[in-house]
């Protein structure tokens, strides 16, 4: 079976994460991946679908879609971007320092510092470029998108129900991204570090699972040891929708989607009964009032930043389906025309 070299696999391969008309793309830009060939970062990976690395069969690692590390030799001038992983991701700073983002709150890593990330919550790397040090991350796919859904660990894993349950509990009802990481932590990540350059990956993925399961029963402990109590409202339907209306306000792209109250209600995986009564306990509104809201807003601040652009062509990129429509809404919204609200604005 030929494996392919982890740099030549990153140049044509983009990792996404999706969730229906979503699409986030992963860290194989091009700045990274001229880091790895001009020797600026060693880079070692095993990868499953579109993510970087050593191409394995999905059967003998099955959920991981990404497992590796990276040594970032001096300071860089790239990060890693904004993004969401299809899973759980996992990873552990062996040495040197890291600034990381997640949702919006900056977090400062030393040296054996764990970090844990759910497939919701966006997050990058960098302030805004990569520190010297040795990352390691493992991405493990438990079958949700939304934090309500009943996660599901690989069929590697050896545990117990019963613990299987209580980290699944713990990992959910928490979202904090940050944990001071053990011994037992800092020496399964070493070990895995060695077997992710093995010379023959299949060789390797019977220990590979053994480190897996360590690292599974060692997470357990650690939640046990930091008395973490599972907020249940984090795992609610509510919780889905509130994380979807904060996206759909900040993301012009998303916001311009062609929105029904029913494809919004599928997207959270809800009917259009249960997605409205969320939505009003949210935010006090109707979900369509809501996306036309939202959509004047942007198209004010564009209709403010650019006063070159067309009207009807900022009706278009924010979501409204003709420029007479968006022009009643807005004069509804502001009390003026979009032509009489620029032209104050920009005086």
């Amino acid at each position: 079976m030929h494996f392919m070299n982890p740099v030549e696999n990153t140049q044509n391969i983009t990792a996404v994460y999706r969730a229906r008309n979503q699409r986030y793309v992963m860290d194989t830009c091009l700045p990274q991946r001229r880091a790895v060939e001009k020797g600026k970062v060693g880079f070692h990976a095993l990868s499953h679908g579109h993510y970087p690395g050593v191409k394995v069969p999905s059967q003998w690692l099955s959920g991981v879609s990404s497992l590796g590390y990276f040594d970032v030799i001096g300071h860089q001038d790239w990060g890693i971007p904004p993004h969401r992983n299809e899973g759980i991701e996992i990873c552990f700073q062996e040495t040197g320092e890291a600034v990381m983002t997640v949702d919006a709150t900056v977090h400062s890593i030393t040296a054996n510092t764990l970090t844990i990330t759910r497939p919701w919550q966006l997050h990058s790397m960098g302030d805004p470029s990569l520190k010297p040090g040795r990352l390691h991350w493992l991405i493990i796919d438990v079958g949700v998108r939304h934090p309500n859904q009943d996660w599901i660990l690989p069929d590697w894993c050896v545990l117990t129900d019963a613990d299987q349950e209580t980290l699944i509990r713990m990992l959910r009802g928490n979202e904090h991204p940050t944990w001071p990481a053990s011994g037992e932590v800092s020496s399964i990540f070493s070990e895995l570090s060695k077997l992710v350059r093995a010379k023959d990956p299949e060789s390797a993925i019977s220990r590979i699972r053994i480190q897996l399961n360590r690292l599974l029963v060692a997470l357990l402990d650690l939640m046990c040891a930091q008395q973490v109590i599972a907020d249940r409202e984090l795992t609610s339907g509510g919780r889905v929708v509130e994380l979807f209306l904060k996206q759909l306000q900040e993301d012009v792209e998303l916001l311009a989607l062609p929105w029904t109250l029913d494809s919004m209600g599928k997207h959270c995986g809800m009917g259009r009964t249960v997605f409205s009564a969320h939505c009003r306990e949210r935010i006090n509104m109707t979900p369509m009032a809501a996306l036309n809201r939202w959509r004047l807003r942007h198209a004010a601040r564009i209709l403010r930043d650019d006063p070159d652009q067309s009207i009807t062509r900022i009706a278009m990129d924010v979501g409204f389906s003709s420029s007479q429509y968006f022009a009643r809404k807005f004069q509804q919204r502001y009390r003026q025309s979009p032509r009489q609200w620029r032209q104050q604005v920009c005086k």
